[in-house]
């Protein structure tokens, strides 16, 4: 209970420090991530990497297992949503990274990437309406696998009220503080691929917020690397 009540009060301290952004929810990828060109160009490698990992990983841990506070999103339909964190908060996983070179090797490029994750959705599987609490960052979404696309059961993503249906290698960046919503109806699973992008910002409220935001969270992904290695 008490941590909920912090994390809570930091949430809502860190949108008000944000709240002189006028963004709107979809942004433009050529103007805040230029480098989506050269990750487009590694859309075949890298939905082979996520196809490996999935076979090779059956049990890789769902979204709350890793984080307890997304209970709520990932775990209220009985079905899975996993997630293999191959970069949090600016640290990279070495253990992951070595089962997706490709991917691991654009990241060493690209900086500005702040955390990168491959997410697999089950058939079914429905991530309720939320938001994040951080505008720091802009969240890069491809979609990497996806067989029902095209059919009456094809996955979607809903930002700010805007559906988007799902499409092999098609991607979108928006600001995860607007409110947003997946459904993936289909028989067969949805796996994206979902990078947090440092936001280009100029006032130093806003370039401090991200700092303590990335050290707080580097120290989290040290501890979650040190759980997960010590678990295999």
């Amino acid at each position: 209970m008490l941590q909920k009540l912090i994390l809570k009060r930091l949430t809502k301290r860190l949108r008000q420090v944000y709240s002189d952004l006028d963004t709107p929810p979809v942004l433009d990828m050529a103007r805040y991530f230029p480098a989506h060109t050269a990750l487009a160009a590694l859309y075949p490698a890298l939905r082979a990497e996520a196809l490996a990992v999935y076979a090779a990983n059956p049990d890789m841990p769902r979204f709350h297992d890793i984080t307890a506070t997304q209970t709520r999103i990932s775990a209220g339909d009985g079905k899975n949503w996993r997630m293999f964190m191959v970069k949090a908060y600016r640290h990279l996983i070495a253990a992951n990274a070595a089962q997706t070179p490709v991917l691991a090797g654009f990241l060493r490029d690209h900086p500005e990437v702040t955390t990168a994750t491959l997410s697999y959705l089950d058939p079914g599987k429905h991530i309720p309406p939320h938001r994040g609490p951080f505008r720091g960052v802009l969240r890069y979404h491809l979609c990497l696998y996806a067989p029902d696309c095209g059919s009456d059961a094809a996955p979607w993503l809903k930002v700010d009220g805007t559906r988007v249906p799902y499409a092999e290698g098609q991607a979108l960046l928006w600001d995860d503080t607007f409110t947003h919503e997946v459904l993936n109806p289909g028989p067969n699973p949805r796996i994206a691929l979902l990078l947090d992008i440092r936001r280009p910002v100029r006032r130093w409220r806003h370039r401090a917020a991200f700092r303590w935001v990335m050290a707080a969270g580097w120290v989290q992904a040290r501890l979650l690397e040190r759980r997960m290695s010590t678990k295999a």
